[in-house]
């Protein structure tokens, strides 16, 4: 998190910093995306579904891979990704409940 003062916020507000921030790049969506609509491990096809250079795609790939978004196994000479469900499930709950704390307000500016 930078030169910030992260020990003056909760574990969870760093947390879900560091989560959000991993998955905060157009390409990390994308790549997010394409792994929850194939329901399944993908394996080296992003390239042809996004467009993007093989290094741009596996340094996207090794930052939410890093902070526990996705997880890999190497199949023969391929690593396949899938979503983490632990870390998937974390993200929703947080994310739902930051999102939901905010009630609306007709008196507000």
């Amino acid at each position: 998190m930078g030169a910030t003062k992260t020990e003056i916020f909760s574990n969870e507000q760093n947390e879900l910093a560091m989560l959000l921030k991993a998955i905060a790049h157009p390409a990390r969506i994308a790549i997010l995306q394409h792994i929850i609509a194939a329901n399944a491990c993908i394996c080296g096809d992003l390239v042809d579904e996004l467009g993007l250079a093989q290094a741009t795609i596996s340094q996207h790939l090794k930052e939410l891979k890093n902070a526990g978004i996705i997880q890999g196994t190497i199949e023969g000479v391929k690593t396949c990704y899938c979503i983490n469900p632990e870390t998937w499930q974390l993200i929703s709950a947080q994310l739902g409940g930051f999102l939901e704390a905010y009630k609306g307000s007709q008196n507000c500016c």
